[in-house]
């Protein structure tokens, strides 16, 4: 079988003849509601979704070249769209009340569905091949995340948000599409910045949606271009270490503290991440059935 990494090749040309099925279009809706709600949750990567559910490359793809992918990827990807503004700013708000009702069965069932999706997230990697710079990637690249995050809970401090933050907002924001892994609440809560700016979306206060759209814009203009060429170049390397960042970021959000606090919480937990992990196969099931063929 010979693949060929263009950017109409790995996605566009499913797009113009063949129309979407009802059961094609609300599995895309809902994995896009996932992808806003993941974006905007507590230590949930709306990148990480994006890879698990096979879009990221698509996104980057997009973005690196919107004017020549107009007309191929935004069809496809509008079901996404639609979706993720749906878990970003509406659904957002209910499910972060249950988060704060029960932050661990929550954080657990994500969990849950990230694992149970990670075995199509590593059939995608090897599509072009493993070596042993495939596995030297994501090891480096989950060790990082680890060190990083963990020296983001270790040095935690508080700022006074302002215009010049908000920007700061937006740039992380966006590079946690960019970047799965990197969580914009995993980095905006030890600053103090994730409640205001996530109420200021949420009341669409002009005041921080200007300032976080410039950051976000900014940040999307300088990076995706490099991170598609990182992809076409050098495919395996790069995917394997998206995996690595998946799997550091997806532990360090493990609440291991509920998981040992009693019998009852740790048997919630374990059911709630047992649903996430049949949840996300069950899906993987239904989205390779109801996929269009590629040949």
């Amino acid at each position: 079988m010979t693949h060929q990494p263009s950017k109409k090749n790995t996605f566009g040309k499913t797009a113009p003849t063949q129309g979407i099925s009802p059961g094609r279009f609300l599995l895309q809706l809902l994995q896009g509601a996932l992808i806003g709600l993941g974006a905007v949750l507590p230590g949930i990567s709306g990148g990480v979704l994006s890879v698990v559910f096979g879009i990221y490359k698509p996104i980057m793809e997009l973005l690196a070249n919107p004017f020549g992918n107009l007309k191929t990827h935004v069809p496809r990807l509008l079901p996404y769209v639609v979706g993720g503004a749906i878990g970003f700013l509406g659904v957002a708000r209910l499910l972060g009340y249950v988060l704060e009702k029960y932050p661990d069965p929550s954080v657990c069932l994500f969990i849950g569905l990230i694992a149970g999706m990670l075995p199509s997230l590593w059939r995608e990697a090897g599509e072009q091949g493993r070596s042993k710079g495939s596995y030297f990637s994501l090891g480096i690249c989950m060790v990082f995340l680890f060190l990083l995050l963990i020296g983001l809970k270790t040095s935690s401090f508080t700022i006074v948000p302002n215009f010049g933050w908000y920007i700061f907002c937006g740039f992380c924001l966006a590079l946690s599409l960019i970047a799965p892994g990197m969580s914009f609440s995993t980095l905006l809560m030890p600053l103090g910045l994730y409640t205001p700016f996530v109420d200021g979306i949420g009341s669409f206060s002009l005041s921080i949606l200007i300032p976080a759209g410039i950051g976000a814009l900014i940040t999307v203009i300088c990076f995706s271009q490099a991170v598609n060429r990182l992809f076409e170049s050098h495919y395996s390397l790069a995917f394997h270490g998206i995996i690595g960042i998946v799997i550091a970021a997806t532990i360090m959000i493990i609440p291991f503290n509920s998981f040992t606090a009693s019998m009852s919480s740790c048997l919630i937990n374990l059911f709630f991440l047992a649903a996430g992990v049949v949840a996300a196969l069950l899906l993987d099931k239904f989205n390779s059935k109801v996929a269009v063929p590629e040949r």
